[in-house]
């Protein structure tokens, strides 16, 4: 059982006139911030704003780099070769870094987002170029990938901080990935489903799939999506849940 856990939250997704997420109530409850810079959400002004209100909620700071796709939100495949997978994150990561400086602060995590997330779950090659990216771009940063994944591979291999990303509001597939959102039941929209879902995760190290097998996971930190409409009833929730099971939230270890 861990004895500590890290809840992050993907925002900062809004850009020009399109409001998406409540992120100052969710930067109440949560110990990471994953936010995007610009390719499949966010803007510069969005950018430094979300940063600020992070570094004022003394919330960790992470970049969540995505694919150059606005209008599908970074959800969408798109085929990339692991050249433009490194380029794509080293330009995202780098500009987020820059505005994180102006507010005074470290970039503190990378997340790829959506599509990009997916992918290198499971394809070794661009998994490795993310990580290298992030490598170069900053090597004290903590790559966060999903749980058993390729990119925690890739990142331990080049001698990165790794951590095992498991998610409170989606369903798993057998193999550990998780459900794609074009399936019914790909999203848990129920407070208390997702809440038993957490606790198990955390204090047996398993998740039950989709088609009812338990599948070992590792949950070194745990997300909610900042864009459902549910964020801040879940997030507030399972952040209850997880201290009333005596078990810490915190930021993810950098060392």
């Amino acid at each position: 059982m861990s004895s500590a856990i890290d809840l992050n939250c993907d925002m900062g997704e809004s850009y020009g006139a399109w409001h998406m997420g409540n992120d100052e109530a969710v930067l109440q409850l949560v110990s990471s911030a994953n936010i995007a810079c610009g390719f499949h959400g966010g803007d510069p002004s969005t950018m430094r704003k979300t940063v600020a209100a992070a570094v004022a909620k003394q919330v960790a700071v992470g970049a969540h780099p995505g694919l150059p796709d606005l209008v599908g939100f970074g959800r969408r495949i798109m085929q990339i070769t692991p050249q433009e997978a490194y380029d794509m994150v080293v330009v995202q990561v780098g500009a987020l870094a820059a505005v994180a400086a102006t507010q005074g602060a470290r970039l503190h995590h990378v997340k790829a987002h959506g599509a990009l997330y997916n992918m290198a779950a499971k394809d070794a090659a661009l998994a490795q170029a993310i990580c290298r990216a992030v490598r170069d771009v900053d090597a004290g940063l903590v790559l966060y990938g999903l749980a058993g994944s390729q990119l925690v591979k890739a990142a331990q291999d080049l001698g990165l901080r790794a951590a095992h990303e498991v998610f409170a509001d989606r369903s798993y597939q057998d193999d550990g990935s998780l459900t794609p959102r074009s399936q019914p039941g790909a999203m848990i929209e129920d407070v208390e489903t997702s809440v038993a879902q957490v606790l198990r995760m955390v204090r047996e190290g398993v998740v039950r799939s989709v088609s009812g097998r338990d599948v070992p996971v590792q949950a070194d930190t745990l997300c909610v999506h900042g864009d459902q409409p549910n964020a801040v009833a879940f997030a507030r929730a399972l952040g209850d849940a997880l201290r009333a099971a005596g078990i810490e939230v915190r930021a993810a270890p950098q060392d």
